[in-house]
């Protein structure tokens, strides 16, 4: 085994052993500690890199290794350090304990996405030991806050030390490189091209407050509660995007059925369950989250609010907005909590082209695919304000029967150690080689 793949495994349940949860209300630990793990690993094989806070205990880590070509552009390497919080009792490990057994890295961060941070410094670790380098520079990034917005991580960055990305035309980071067992000879690897766009929207509505036994025709109450109730319920069309279409096409070569754009179901089953992540990119989606009114029972408030978790696809914005406004109705007024845009870039490249290789030589049986993300990811919310092109690739060979899309945010987070160390092979081919 090579340098990386026999340390990757303990990197990445050192990581995990960091607790550095994201509360989203400022009260969690920060990452500063499991920064400083990454500082620490960077500076045992003379790695200078940058180090600052956006806020007390908010840590960032950049460094860049620069190519051996400088006429070509750079590439964004990234990953949080941040992870959601867990409950404990929840779990059949303790989910800090970072506990290695049975083929798996238990804990929360697993794969989401301290993998990919252990990923990283074992490559560049090893880049550095054996003295290779790249063809392009590669900027590596451990960034905070990507579980609550990105505000103290890559927003912070990219508004305060933009210099650290310059040349930077292209990044790679969570959420794709993940395969899907076809059969014995055939592996799927999902790599994400387009992510949906988040609008967390707060619903307002004013009425006449007033006592709850009189008759009250400006009641904000109902009002909310019969727009969250058509929100809620609506039914978004089917609409394909072209990401979602080859994805959609792919699939279904792959399985050997016949693809029906108005009937996309039989393709969706195969998939199993990481439909999870793949089912919400067909439409537009509207989940109510949130209510909030009134303080006494024999009350009507003036007031009433809701949230609303809308996301949208690419190139769909007004679209959805315009349907939104219209199950809205006249009497409730709808407010940003946040909004981030849809984003999607084609399947082509010397990047992409770079990235399949790198997978079929550590799997010959390996097909890329690009798919759609439900969710964001930094490479969407802030590296593409500077021109970055932003591709989900963190490459892991999973067994078949492993529910991936569970272990995102899920109890028994875990990933294989073999999948790990699949991963940083084609890591390593890929910074080399592109």
């Amino acid at each position: 085994m090579t340098p990386a793949e026999l340390e990757v495994a303990e990197l990445c349940a050192e990581l995990i052993r960091v607790d550095s949860s994201n509360y989203g209300d400022g009260s969690g630990p920060g990452e500063r500690a499991a920064a400083e793990v990454v500082m620490a690993r960077l500076s045992e094989v003379g790695v200078e890199a940058h180090y600052s806070e956006s806020a007390p205990g908010r840590g960032n880590v950049v460094t860049r290794i620069e190519g051996s070509d400088p006429s070509l552009p750079a590439l964004l390497v990234h990953g949080h350090l941040d992870v959601v919080p867990a409950n404990a009792a929840d779990w059949s490990v303790d989910p800090f304990a970072g506990e290695i057994r049975d083929g798996y890295i238990w804990g929360r961060g697993a794969v989401d996405m301290k993998d990919m941070d252990a990923m990283m410094l074992a490559v560049l670790r090893q880049m550095v030991r054996e003295g290779r380098r790249p063809r392009r520079d590669i900027v590596f990034a451990w960034v905070a806050d990507e579980e609550a917005g990105g505000v103290y991580g890559a927003k912070y960055l990219t508004a305060n030390h933009r210099e650290l990305f310059d040349g930077v035309t292209e990044s790679i980071s969570e959420v794709g490189g993940y395969s899907l067992e076809v059969d014995p000879d055939l592996r799927l690897y999902l790599i994400e091209t387009a992510q949906k766009g988040l609008s967390w929207m707060r619903l307002v509505a004013d009425g006449t407050a007033g006592h709850g036994s009189m008759l009250n025709s400006s009641n904000a109450v109902t009002e909310v509660a019969k727009a969250v109730a058509r929100l809620g319920s609506h039914e978004w069309p089917l609409t394909l995007t072209p990401t979602v279409r080859q994805f959609l096409t792919e699939v279904s070569d792959a399985f050997g059925l016949p693809f029906d754009p108005e009937n996309p179901a039989p393709v969706l089953d195969k998939l199993g369950p990481l439909v999870r992540f793949v089912g919400a990119t067909l439409s537009h989606t509207t989940n109510p989250t949130m209510l909030s009114a009134g303080y006494k029972a024999n009350v009507i408030p003036g007031q009433a609010e809701a949230v609303v978790d809308g996301r949208f696809l690419p190139g769909y914005e007004d679209d959805f907005f315009k349907t939104v406004d219209e199950l809205l109705g006249p009497n409730v007024r709808r407010e940003f909590v946040q909004h981030d845009i849809a984003l999607e870039t084609t399947f082509d490249g010397a990047l992409v082209e770079s990235m399949i290789a790198a997978l079929k030589a550590e799997d010959p049986t390996a097909r890329a695919v690009p798919y759609c993300m439900s969710g964001g990811t930094d490479n969407k919310t802030f590296f593409a304000d500077l021109g970055v092109r932003g591709f989900g690739f963190v490459p892991l060979r999973l067994p078949k029967d492993m529910d991936f899309a569970g272990m995102f945010h899920g109890v028994d987070e875990r990933v294989p150690v073999e999948a790990l160390q699949f991963g940083v092979r084609v890591l390593d081919r890929l910074l080399l080689n592109y």
